[in-house]
């Protein structure tokens, strides 16, 4: 019995071609978030951290972006849970912008935010994926683990294949991704796995302000 329920939680695993029906339900959360999203947009979208807390200076940094970009015109979306996404919602609802947070549902519970003003809640990755892409003109990342680089190198790669167009993809903190950039240059570029243009879809940041003026001024230039 136990074995059974762990089993549970492994959604993909448990797609049988007799569970086909579930594709209704990945239809229903792509619906919600179509018919729900567009109101929202420009918006800008927020990865990072689950794991930071109120007085850490990334969690203190995600919120002041959120609130200059919502000073700005942008709307913020982000994953809807803890740490980085919570910051982030929290700026962008006291700044009175839309605050959205797509939340995932995982076995170990996460819990909503609580300052998402438009929450949206599905089972699947990936929708979530193309709701948190699909209505956003630029995108933030903060430090973060594994969910976080996953994200990071999906949008990169939606872009350099061109199945979204060249958007800002900021990332902020110097400190924390210069290895993974020194890895990228000495690494992967001079492997031959990606072009010297590759490094050139992404930006690295540290000041809110540069980073809300560093999408302004490239989302004008694409005008």
């Amino acid at each position: 019995m136990r074995e059974e329920l762990d089993e549970k939680q492994y959604v993909l695993n448990g797609l049988a071609a007799r569970e086909s029906w579930r594709l209704f339900k990945i239809m229903a959360e792509f619906v919600e978030g179509f018919e729900e999203l567009p109101r929202v947009y420009p918006a800008v979208t927020i990865f990072g951290s689950t794991r930071v807390r109120p007085g850490d200076p990334c969690y203190e940094k995600a919120e002041e972006i959120a609130r200059e970009l919502v000073r700005a015109g942008f709307s913020v979306i982000t994953g809807g849970g803890p740490g980085v996404m919570e910051a982030a919602n929290k700026g962008a609802a006291e700044a009175g912008g839309w605050s959205v947070g797509i939340n995932i549902r995982l076995p170990l519970e996460q819990e909503p935010n609580p300052y998402a003003n438009l929450k949206l809640e599905v089972r699947y990755f990936f929708v979530r994926k193309v709701l948190m892409a699909k209505y956003a003109v630029a995108f933030v990342f903060l430090p973060g683990g594994y969910g976080t680089l996953d994200e990071l190198f999906e949008v990169i790669t939606l872009v350099q294949t061109r199945k979204i167009r060249p958007v800002p993809v900021v990332l902020v903190g110097r400190e924390y991704w210069q290895g993974l950039v020194e890895w990228l240059r000495n690494t992967v570029l001079s492997g031959g796995k990606i072009s010297e243009s590759d490094l050139a879809l992404f930006t690295v940041l540290d000041d809110p302000g540069e980073v809300v003026n560093y999408i302004r001024e490239h989302l004008s230039l694409r005008d």
